[in-house]
């Protein structure tokens, strides 16, 4: 059984929280609290394997309780953080992460919001409890941009693909020869903490894109929500080239933005066959036709199985558009992006 705490000062929140875990047989929930004093109180009293922390609350807020516990020493619950879908919310889930908390997801808005969160937050309390130790990273040069950067990996998903992302970016050797982009369908914000939290278990250095931003090898980047992610040719100044990222504000494709299918069809343009594109679970038609593109390039196009993804929407795009050379289970997609890599010949991108 998986023990769970409420911390939330809104009965509504702690009602639907507690309603939609309790369907689940494996979920347990040993009780509730209307504020990070009682909620931190409640904690050492029940010892909880998960806790559900609201941000803002009387007494003690999220970010305090946060601290508290950090203080405290000893084995600590996991930490998913409730999060308001708004400009100050985003940046005090960043900061959450950073202090420590496991996961985040957004709150419902009201009642005929409610029934979109049901699998999500069922799915994150489980996943919890398997998320990745945190890596204690080698104390290394940065990755050096003196040579070409000739080899990309590029992964698109959208619902059910953050913890799919846990599980495939802590496998990443450290050394791999490439570099990465993740596009995750997210709201504006929420990127930021997602590659936080990316960077905390994976053994290479994450973080969100920003406009300009060289790729380099040995460094994932995670497609900043609100523009499309587009990959450009740039030569630095000693004539070595690599790709550059141009943050497009242009329409949303498929309703989303950023859209994978940008990502790909432009890493696809600058790459040609030394790309491997990775689609995880997600809704939609977005990934298909850009997962076209890196076939057409020569690249490699790898989908995950059906039984590992929450929706198949994005990989049954890439299946229609025939655009799929392998399909592989999730535990065993590191293996054949490593494959894939060690197969490409470095070339002047």
């Amino acid at each position: 059984m998986i023990r769970v705490l409420i911390i939330d000062d809104s009965v509504f929140i702690r009602t639907v929280v507690r309603d939609m875990l309790s369907k689940d047989p494996e979920i347990e929930i040993v009780g509730t609290a209307p504020d990070g004093v009682e909620g931190l109180r409640k904690i050492e009293e029940l010892r909880p394997d998960v806790v559900t922390l609201d941000i803002e609350m009387p007494k003690k807020t999220g970010i305090e309780v946060l601290e508290d516990l950090r203080k405290l020493g000893g084995k600590r619950p996991r930490v998913l953080m409730l999060s308001t879908l708004t400009a100050r919310g985003a940046e005090i889930t960043t900061t959450a992460i950073r202090l420590g908390a496991d996961d985040f997801m957004l709150k419902p808005r009201d009642i005929p919001h409610v029934r979109e969160i049901n699998d999500d937050l069922v799915s994150k309390v489980r996943h919890l409890m398997t998320l990745p130790e945190p890596v204690v990273k080698q104390a290394s040069p940065a990755p050096s941009l003196d040579g070409n950067v000739g080899r990309l990996v590029l992964i698109g998903s959208s619902a059910g693909g953050p913890q799919m992302l846990d599980t495939l970016l802590a496998e990443f050797p450290p050394d791999l020869p490439a570099a990465v982009m993740v596009t995750q369908h997210m709201p504006v914000g929420f990127t930021a903490p997602l590659a936080e939290r990316f960077n905390r278990i994976c053994p290479l250095t994450v973080k969100e894109s920003e406009n300009g931003d060289l790729l380099e090898n040995g460094k994932i980047l995670v497609s900043k929500a609100g523009y499309h992610t587009i990959i450009t040719h740039h030569t630095l100044k000693n004539g070595k080239k690599t790709g550059k990222i141009v943050h497009s504000n242009a329409p949303p494709l498929h309703g989303v933005r950023p859209a994978v299918d940008k990502t790909f069809f432009s890493g696809a343009q600058v790459f040609g066959k030394n790309v491997v594109s990775v689609i995880l679970s997600g809704m939609g038609n977005d990934a298909g036709e850009g997962a076209a593109a890196v076939k057409a390039a020569g690249g490699t196009s790898i989908i995950c199985r059906e039984e590992d993804c929450l929706v198949y929407g994005m990989a049954r795009s890439a299946i229609s558009h025939n655009a799929v050379d392998q399909v592989v289970p999730l535990k065993g997609i590191m293996r054949e992006i490593v494959k894939a890599v060690s197969r490409m010949e470095d070339n002047n991108v």
